[in-house]
């Protein structure tokens, strides 16, 4: 092809660009790989923590826009450990490493959204308007996550969730510029209820927190435990939040109940106080197992190993798994000096997938960047026998169970858990079947 003829197809594009309705999504085509970018990124809203922008082979910039990765999640609150700026800092590893492959011109920007769903819908609005934002990540707490699924579908813009557990995310109020990632209630509960009927024993008491959250894992875990060949003896709501934190009534009738796991709903700090009354009243001793609902590595920094030693809970991916986790786990923590949460590895993760994504479309117009992403099977040092579900955005992969170890045990910082198994992934996920979600 003549140099001739190559400028006549830059202008054309850039013409093609320029005439793009007003409300369209942007998109950006890129350059073979190894073309130098040039030109100007989208701008960006100082307010909204821009990261530096990677820069690429050659120091120049692709022409017309640059591909905008957002971050939106708790840089300040109690979960600024669980994903946060190092959640940030792992997107920006994937935007570099993209970079240094393809030439393209990627940008992480980030805004704190202080686990407040408004100043979540309002930080989103910013990311999505000032800053031009091709995609979101990450939203921890359900309420913030569902108001910015609702906004990603105003803006025909992507939203790739990471560490918000709710299920309604792929379930009745799906749309199709929604996916969601990491983990959900669902996945929680079928590899626990799995994993415990072939291991543990199948009789259940629950203790969970009587509002939203607490009630959706109950329902699923009900059903989990169910579906499993178990049954649940009793099932306690607590209030929330509690008035005194002690839970040595609750513990009490699960050694009347004598059941072989007592299941605690409780997140955070409350999970550490449930653990305290379970330590306090020898509750092991009964041969009660104690399995987490949802249990944070920053879960056990906080609370100390030997508080939930013991304990049993599923999760999506832990940082020394196996070696190809342990690997990138290692380059994280050079980079970061920290190791990383399940969080930090899935907003890596995601954003990698998301590149992958705009690569093979071409593009990075949204509906071209989904059609890239549905049905797309892989495996990386986060997900293993990963689907991309087209039919509610579910991303379906293996999940492990994991024990808590004892102080003793532990050989290195945050060599706080063995992998007792794994389940596979189509029995770790909701059926799409039963979603409810009606894609649109």
């Amino acid at each position: 092809m003549s140099p001739r003829t190559i400028l006549l197809a830059f202008l054309l594009l850039c013409l093609s660009a320029c005439e793009r309705e007003p409300d369209a999504p942007a998109g950006t085509a890129l350059p073979p790989a190894g073309t130098a970018p040039a030109g100007n990124p989208r701008p960006t809203d100082a307010s909204l923590s821009p990261a530096a922008n990677p820069g690429t082979p050659g120091g120049g910039k692709l022409p017309g826009a640059t591909i905008v990765i957002a971050v939106l999640n708790d840089q300040s609150g109690i979960y600024a450990d669980f994903g946060g700026r190092y959640a940030v800092e792992a997107a920006q590893m994937a935007a570099e490493e993209f970079v240094s492959r393809t030439g393209a011109a990627v940008e992480v920007i980030s805004a704190d959204h202080q686990n407040d769903p408004d100043k979540a819908a309002a930080r989103a609005q910013e990311l999505f308007d000032k800053s031009g934002a091709d995609v979101i990540l990450d939203v921890p707490t359900s309420a913030a996550a569902l108001r910015i699924m609702k906004l990603a579908a105003d803006k025909r813009r992507l939203y790739i969730n990471i560490s918000a557990a709710t299920a309604d995310l792929t379930g009745k109020e799906c749309n199709r510029y929604t996916f969601h990632y990491a983990y959900d209630i669902p996945q929680l509960a079928n590899a626990a209820a799995q994993w415990t009927a072939q291991n543990l024993g199948k009789r259940w008491h629950i203790i969970y927190p009587k509002y939203g959250f607490g009630q959706e894992m109950e329902a699923a875990f009900r059903k989990a435990i169910e579906s499993a060949g178990g049954t649940v003896l009793a099932s306690d709501p607590a209030p929330f939040p509690h008035p005194t934190g002690d839970y040595t009534d609750w513990l009490r009738r699960t050694i009347a109940y004598h059941p072989d796991v007592v299941g605690v709903m409780q997140a955070g700090a409350d999970l550490g106080a449930v653990a305290r009354a379970y330590n306090a009243l020898k509750v092991r001793d009964q041969r009660i197992t104690l399995v987490a609902g949802l249990l944070l590595e920053t879960d056990i920094q906080s609370a100390g190993a030997d508080v939930l030693a013991g304990t049993v809970f599923a999760t999506p991916w832990y940082w020394a798994m196996d070696r190809e986790a342990r690997d990138w786990a290692d380059r994280f923590q050079k980079r970061t000096g920290a190791r990383p949460t399940f969080a930090q590895a899935a907003t890596y993760s995601a954003a990698v997938q998301y590149l992958e994504a705009v690569r093979r479309a071409g593009t990075d117009q949204p509906d071209a960047v989904i059609k890239a992403l549905e049905n797309y099977r892989f495996s990386d040092m986060f997900i293993r026998n990963g689907l991309i579900r087209a039919e509610d955005h579910l991303v379906q992969h293996d999940m492990l169970v994991g024990q808590v170890k004892p102080s003793a045990d532990v050989r290195e910082p945050r060599d706080t858990v063995k992998v007792l198994g794994v389940v596979p992934a189509d029995r770790a996920a909701r059926p799409a079947a039963e979603s409810g979600c009606t894609m649109r």
